[in-house]
């Protein structure tokens, strides 16, 4: 394992020259879009190629030469081509010698060579300074130039020199280089362009799971049970109504999820009374994933705004209501306002709106364009406080959703609760833990404990001492 390290740079990093040459062996779209980044950033950029009267779309103001021409030319080469096309590089390893070689290659899938590439182009040319980099941006990103979310360079190499040289390019170009330590570190970092979504797959599984559960579960017990005990068809209800409930269901168990694991570690803290000891592997991947956990949650919180928001255009409502009139007026009857459920109403619908709009400055702060120019205070504030406010204000719309209906028999069809009732169940318990940990007694132990206390170590001092005093 290879621990990251910044690369630290006196306070005047020797940038090459402007006029220093730089070589990109290879003409297709991730060469050229780095040839026009050099360009741009005031570099002399010869293109190597093996038919250079014949390559066209490159960018102006660069040369196209030979490989052995462009190879004598410049100190630093980008060898933007595939592991099957290093062959030509053999017999350029004359030139090549002390001569800086970047390799931007990346495989279509993890181990499919028994060496990375980077490994395998030093063993083709020994005597070239092989650093690996730039190979986790894409051409795209070349062009476009870095953005927030894209910023960072991985560079590995066996010479500090070589990859001194390679952070000034990448700093000049704009981006951060991250140096991930020797040549042998080089697979690590071509398998991170294969990475699917790591971070992601719990929090997919949690969502899909969760969203197939209560689909079912609501299936049978509102629509298969309308039509086994009354012989009502009211299937046309999956498409709206049915999504309406499962959406609201999962966003909140899945708001809750990102905030149970922080409160289990506050409490193992406790237990164990010492913060020096690390969280179980499956503590960890959870917090790790509680940021998708969210991003998923306000998804489905969406879902569910945009499905409310189309009620009233829906023929069955439209029609229920139409007809609804239509019979009160052939009877000539009227309802009576009833002030306490006008109250209840628009209390319900006021705690959903509140607790939407925290629920998507929490996805907001998230983004690491608005987390970066966020103090460490500020971040920690919007995340926790006001993600369990959230959390808060959510459960209580929920609550109000349901009201006194949780009484009624007629609801618990086949015996069993609602919906609603059930996705109450993992938010209000992680409420009430959160409610212990901020009682001053708990809070003002967790805080020792994160400032460095560690229970026992008052009674080992004492005993180290009593025993020098002897």
């Amino acid at each position: 394992t290879h621990k990251s390290r910044s690369i630290t740079t006196p306070l005047f990093p020797e940038f090459p020259s402007l006029k220093e040459k730089v070589c990109v062996f290879g003409t297709g779209d991730m060469g050229r879009s780095l040839g026009l980044r050099l360009l741009q950033a005031g570099y002399s950029v010869m293109f190597g190629s093996r038919r250079p009267q014949s390559c066209n779309f490159l960018p102006n103001g660069a040369q196209v030469l030979s490989h052995a021409e462009a190879a004598q030319a410049a100190h630093l080469i980008f060898i933007a081509v595939q592991r099957e096309h290093y062959d030509f590089l053999v017999p350029l390893a004359y030139h090549l010698k002390g001569k800086v070689l970047v390799d931007l290659s990346n495989n279509l899938k993890k181990n499919q060579y028994p060496e990375a590439n980077a490994e395998y182009l030093q063993s083709l040319v020994p005597e070239a300074e092989v650093v690996k980099g730039f190979n986790t941006l894409s051409a795209w990103a070349l062009q476009n130039g870095p953005s927030d979310a894209n910023r960072q360079v991985y560079i590995c190499g066996d010479r500090a020199e070589a990859k001194q040289v390679v952070l000034a390019v990448a700093t000049k170009l704009g981006f951060s280089a991250l140096d991930r330590g020797s040549l042998s570190a080089s697979r690590e970092l071509e398998d991170f362009p294969l990475q699917l979504f790591p971070l992601w797959r719990l929090p997919m599984r949690i969502a899909v799971g969760l969203t197939a559960f209560f689909f079912f579960y609501l299936l049978i017990r509102e629509i298969l049970y309308a039509y086994i005990t009354q012989g009502k068809d009211i299937s046309f209800r999956i498409m709206v109504s049915l999504a309406n409930r499962v959406c609201p269901i999962v966003s909140l168990i899945m708001l809750a999820l990102c905030y149970l694991p922080g409160v289990l570690a506050s409490f193992l803290q406790l237990y164990r009374g010492t913060k020096y000891r690390r969280f179980p592997d499956w503590l960890d991947r959870w917090m790790l994933c509680r940021k998708q956990l969210g991003l998923l949650a306000l998804g489905f919180a969406c879902l569910h705004v945009l499905y409310t928001l189309i009620i009233p255009i829906r023929y069955y409502v439209r029609f229920w209501a139409t007809e609804r009139t239509v019979t009160q007026i052939r009877q000539n009857g009227t309802n009576e306002f009833i002030t306490s459920r006008a109250w209840h109403s628009d209390s319900y619908l006021s705690f959903g709106i509140l607790g939407f709009g925290l629920y998507v400055l929490l996805g907001i702060t998230s983004l690491p364009s608005v987390s970066n120019a966020l103090s460490w205070r500020e971040f920690s504030f919007v995340q926790s406080k006001l993600g369990h406010l959230t959390l808060l204000l959510c459960t209580i719309h929920t609550y109000l959703y349901g009201g006194k209906r949780f009484l009624s028999a007629s609801l618990y069809n086949w015996y069993t609760p609602p919906g609603y009732m059930l996705c109450l169940v993992l938010p209000s318990v992680v409420l009430l833990l959160k409610l212990l940990l901020v009682t001053p007694c708990v809070d003002r132990n967790i805080t020792r404990i994160r400032q460095g206390w560690e229970k026992g170590a008052d009674q080992r001092n004492s005993k180290n001492n009593k025993t020098l005093v002897l």
